[in-house]
C-alpha cells in the first residue's frame, strides 16, 4: 500500500469533491481559493495518480424501487486462490452485488446486495448464489434501517 503525499490544497480539493463532485472546475477553483486552470491540472494529477478512482451519482436505490439492502456472508468449498478469483470474478457479473469483499475469519466473502423484495432476493439466493458449485453455505442479514451510509473518505482537517 502506498501512502500519496497531499498538499493542504490537494485535501480541500477532495474535500469540495466528496461533497459535490458535479461542481464546476470554476466553482471548485473558488471554493479552494485558486485559479481554474491550476485548480483543473490539480485535479487531473490527482486522477493521474489514482487518489480520485473515478467520480460518480450516488442514486437513492428505494427511489430507483429496491427495497431491500442485505448483507450476505459466503464461505466457499474449495479455499484455494483459483476458487476465490473465479467466485469473485462472478460477483463483478451480478448487478444484485454492490460490494464483494474478501474476508479473513470463519465467512470467505461479504457482499452487499440489493433486491426489489424479499422474494426476489430469495431467488437471488437461492437460484445464483447457491447454485454456484464452489459455494459451501450462505448466511444473509437484512437491513431494517440506514443509520449511516457514506462513501467519503476521512481526510485530515485543519487545512
Amino acid at each position: 500500500m502506498t501512502d500519496v503525499t497531499l498538499s493542504a490544497t490537494d485535501i480541500r480539493i477532495l474535500q469540495a469533491l466528496q461533497k459535490d463532485a458535479a461542481i464546476s472546475n470554476v466553482q471548485l477553483a473558488e471554493m479552494v481559493g485558486m485559479s481554474p486552470s491550476p485548480c483543473l491540472r490539480r485535479v487531473k494529477q490527482l486522477e493521474a495518480s489514482g487518489v480520485i478512482k473515478r467520480q460518480v451519482a450516488l442514486l437513492d436505490r428505494k427511489k430507483l424501487g429496491f427495497g431491500v439492502l442485505a448483507t450476505i456472508q459466503v464461505r466457499l468449498q474449495s479455499h484455494t486462490e483459483q476458487g476465490a478469483e473465479d467466485f469473485a470474478r462472478a460477483m463483478n457479473d451480478l448487478p444484485e452485488i454492490l460490494s464483494c469483499w474478501a474476508m479473513t475469519g470463519r465467512q470467505d466473502f461479504l457482499l452487499v446486495s440489493v433486491a426489489r423484495d424479499i422474494e426476489s432476493f430469495g431467488d437471488f439466493v437461492t437460484h445464483q448464489l447457491l447454485s454456484m458449485s464452489n459455494v459451501r453455505d450462505v448466511q444473509s442479514s437484512l437491513v431494517l434501517k440506514e443509520y449511516k451510509n457514506l462513501t467519503a473518505i476521512p481526510l485530515p482537517k485543519g487545512v
